[in-house]
């Protein structure tokens, strides 16, 4: 049984790519490595807490003697990396927690998987030629894109947030482990996701709960701000697909070609809860966008594009975003309720 290393599982992402992977592989086994800091939310797995196939470990990326630990205990074969600090607000207040998570812990578990596969620069272990690690990132460290164009592959690094810049070098880490030392490395850049399980403080979720407690909801600026949107289990999907059949690596972009200004995104939210759960007052959920002092260095526009992972492993998005909207809108109705 193959074991794989997924860190960051109890969050938004990481605990839909789990609960996708325990049911499409029954021959796999994951073991979870989760410091369950804000992000981190138990109640994301409980369905498949009692599965033997799953192991929970309380833990920090950045403990070298528990990850060295893992990787020999469950005899590791491949690690999906989701962990990291993500809040684009709470790095610009307190970017020191982003450096240490999102550097230093991708530095101590890269390094871990060279060290446990390898017997040195280019010389695998005899058993472990097919181990892989996938580091997942964000579209964040291409900058920021004008009214058109697209990020790919190629396009060069321009961090603009601690946030950003912290996934940039955690990137450029890995891809130097496969360069230097020839360890099989993938990553997977991705644009905003939505869907079940994302955390409350994240614009969408703001956004439905704010509505439903009938308080401002808070849209940076003008709400002009555009990002392509992608649904969590297309990018599940994704990740599946380039962790099974990637080059090694190489990186690929995954989007959905969905792009919506934040103000949109608003007003449709509020248009699908006037109809899923109207206000007693009948007064639209719409009344309540309040624009609040946009973020500070708040980039204008991103969107991917994907064709290197549609043209080389023929992933597509399967969602279309009417109908994720409304299924997302649905699981945080019954989560507030």
């Amino acid at each position: 049984m193959k074991s794989i290393l997924v860190t960051g599982g109890s969050g938004f992402i990481g605990s839909n790519f789990i609960i996708h992977m325990l049911e499409k592989y029954p021959d796999c086994r994951i073991i979870n490595l989760d410091k369950l800091t804000y992000a981190g939310n138990p109640d994301n797995l409980k369905d498949v807490a009692g599965n033997e196939r799953y192991h929970f470990v309380l833990g920090d990326i950045c403990n070298r003697e528990l990850v060295d630990y893992l990787f020999t205990s469950f005899n590791v074969e491949g690690v999906i990396h989701l962990a990291a600090e993500s809040h684009v607000d709470n790095s610009i207040t307190g970017p020191e927690i982003f450096i240490q998570t999102n550097v230093h812990g991708t530095f101590t578990l890269v390094d871990a998987a060279f060290r446990h596969w390898m017997k040195g620069p280019f010389a695998v272990r005899e058993g472990m030629e097919n181990c892989r690690f996938l580091h997942v990132s964000t579209d964040e460290v291409y900058g920021s894109l004008c009214e058109t164009g697209l990020f790919c592959e190629t396009t060069p690094y321009a961090p603009n947030s601690p946030y950003s810049a912290s996934k940039a070098a955690s990137d450029m880490l890995v891809r130097s482990y496969h360069h230097t030392y020839g360890l099989n490395t993938v990553i997977t850049n991705c644009s905003n996701n939505y869907g079940p399980r994302q955390h409350d403080e994240k614009l969408i979720p703001t956004i439905i709960r704010s509505a439903l407690q009938d308080y401002p909801i808070p849209i940076y600026g003008q709400g002009r701000n555009v990002r392509d949107w992608l649904y969590v289990l297309d990018h599940c999907r994704g990740i599946d697909l380039v962790f099974r059949q990637g080059r090694s690596g190489q990186t690929y972009n995954i989007g959905g070609k969905n792009e919506w200004r934040n103000i949109s995104i608003a007003r449709q939210i509020c248009a699908i809860l006037d109809k899923m759960r109207p206000r007693p007052d009948a007064i639209s959920y719409s009344e309540q966008i309040t624009y609040v002092p946009d973020r500070p260095g708040h980039d204008l526009r991103y969107a991917i594009d994907a064709t290197k992972i549609e043209t080389e492993l023929g992933w597509k998005a399967v969602e279309d975003f009417e109908s994720g909207l409304m299924k997302t809108v649905s699981w945080y109705l019954e989560k507030y309720s």
